[in-house]
């Protein structure tokens, strides 16, 4: 007789869906207003106008990918500038450092892309479908013309915002009018369709059917952020001991009612309403204790306080709160006030980094020369010795004008010290002067030859340090560079 065969477990646990519903107060009127200018800075920056002259694209934001430099308002970083980038993403770090330090998750909860475009697609699909009770309802129905229209409508929106979504993502990396132009027309690049498609995807799927899924297994910071709180800082919690026990429909009771009420049947200030857990969009249980799903958008809070109005109670039964006010309130004591919490040596120690780098940046921004200068010895030959017994060093030179115009620079050879060499002459090939002019915003290759005369103190020695100077002629200013003369020694 054969044995019933054993069905394996399951190794995943299906998604359940989640339907947040609507809620009002302070921290979800704040996530709107985030939410409202993170979208239009990031739909509306490609289309803004910077005049830079007549030589220089007009973008005010554009990564210039084919002549590889970034433009940024009046600001331009070229390829070999690229420390300021770095700088900039050693900034978002620490600040992620600092405001996680601070107040836990805030990044996730409020300006995170997943966590923007996902609050965009629920307030599409509430608009749609309808709040939390309708969504539910119109899930658990059966597929009729009713759920299909507005399942298709809802779809159709999301699209369109994913769309427009991957559009405005490569318009910074050209320009925009053109590209926008060219795509209408089909006459774009195929990787600018390729990459809007994409991101059209990928805002599809995970501002609509994935949402919380991103946060809990693709996003590595819930597992990271740990090690960036302590008992100072401040996250969403529950203050079990004053909502514990539960009951429903406890109110305030008024001062007759207090009198007559007996104290064994005192409950705590929560009445299990579950509103806090109906508008997360984690779909977690705040009064379960802090979790590693939730993302610290605070909405729980206004729930909360909406309820605790309702029934006569103070708010604050899920407030902002650390763990060491915990352990202070259930002892009775006061909580530390927050700015106690804020400044402690942690956050003081990444805000002087963070501030450190910045100040380094645009010091280091402004004090830049506007134009580079590079320079290389031929070696082969070091040094080539003329009919009259002159020695000749031949040097390449890359001049890059950084600026909106040309200009003119000059060109002159110093030693260390920056001393005129008087037994040397420069002379420029191809050039009847020691002067140059490179076009705006352009890179000029220019071959100099340093010839010192026969019996002079350069010619006979082996090696002579000296240096290239280039000046603007227009406004003066100058750069250098160090490199040697080779000479022919003498027997």
């Amino acid at each position: 007789m054969s044995s019933p065969e054993i069905e394996p477990p399951a190794l995943y646990q299906a998604r359940e869906p989640i339907f947040p519903r609507r809620v009002k107060g302070k921290f979800r009127n704040l996530k709107w207003a985030i939410m409202a200018i993170a979208l239009t800075i990031y739909y509306i920056t490609p289309w803004l106008r910077w005049d830079r002259g007549p030589n220089l694209p007009d973008q005010a934001v554009l990564v210039d990918i084919a002549n590889r430099r970034f433009f940024f308002f009046m600001v331009e970083i070229w390829p070999h500038e690229f420390y300021f980038i770095a700088g900039l993403l050693i900034m978002a770090g620490l600040g992620l450092f600092l405001f996680t330090s601070a107040y836990g998750r805030v990044w996730c909860g409020y300006a995170c892309p997943q966590t923007v475009w996902t609050d965009l697609f629920i307030l599409t699909e509430r608009w749609v479908e309808g709040d939390r009770n309708a969504r539910v309802r119109l899930w658990n129905a059966k597929w009729d013309a009713h759920k299909l229209r507005l399942r298709l409508t809802k779809w159709v929106i999301w699209l369109v915002i994913a769309a427009l979504t991957g559009g405005a993502w490569v318009f910074y990396f050209t320009d925009a009018p053109t590209l926008l132009g060219n795509l209408v027309t089909g006459h774009a690049h195929p990787v600018a369709y390729l990459t809007i498609a994409i991101l059209t995807a990928t805002t599809f799927v995970f501002g609509g059917f994935m949402r919380e899924q991103i946060c809990i297994y693709a996003c590595p910071w819930p597992r990271i952020q740990a090690a960036m709180m302590d008992e100072n800082t401040l996250t969403v919690a529950y203050r079990d001991w004053r909502g514990e026990p539960r009951g429903k429909g406890q109110k305030a009771p008024t001062e007759p009612e207090a009198l007559t009420t007996a104290p064994a049947l005192a409950k705590g200030d929560c009445i299990d309403c579950m509103a806090c857990v109906n508008v997360c969009p984690m779909g977690i249980d705040i009064r379960d204790g802090q979790q590693l799903e939730c993302i610290t958008c605070a909405l729980c809070i206004d729930a909360c306080d909406e309820v605790m109005d309702k029934i006569g109670k103070p708010r604050g039964l899920i407030d902002y709160l650390a763990l060491q006010d915990e352990t202070a309130e259930r002892a009775g004591e006061a909580p530390k006030p927050l700015t106690r919490h804020i400044l402690r040596p942690r956050t003081i120690l990444y805000f002087t980094l963070w501030a450190g780098i910045g100040v380094g940046l645009i010091v280091a921004l402004f004090m830049r020369s506007p134009f580079d200068l590079n320079v290389t010895p031929v070696r082969n030959p070091l040094f080539v010795t003329l009919s009259d017994g002159a020695i000749r060093n031949t040097y390449e030179m890359r001049l890059r004008n950084k600026r909106g115009n040309p200009h003119d620079f000059t060109i002159v050879a110093t030693d260390r010290q920056g001393a005129p060499l008087p037994d040397i002459v420069l002379t420029l090939e191809g050039l009847g002067a020691d002067d140059v002019e490179v076009p705006a915003d352009a890179t000029h290759t220019q071959r100099i030859y340093l010839t010192a005369a026969s019996g002079s103190a350069l010619a006979g020695r082996e090696r002579s340090d000296i240096q290239l100077w280039v000046e603007d002629r227009t406004d003066g200013v100058r750069s250098s560079v160090k490199t040697v003369f080779h000479g022919k020694e003498k027997p």
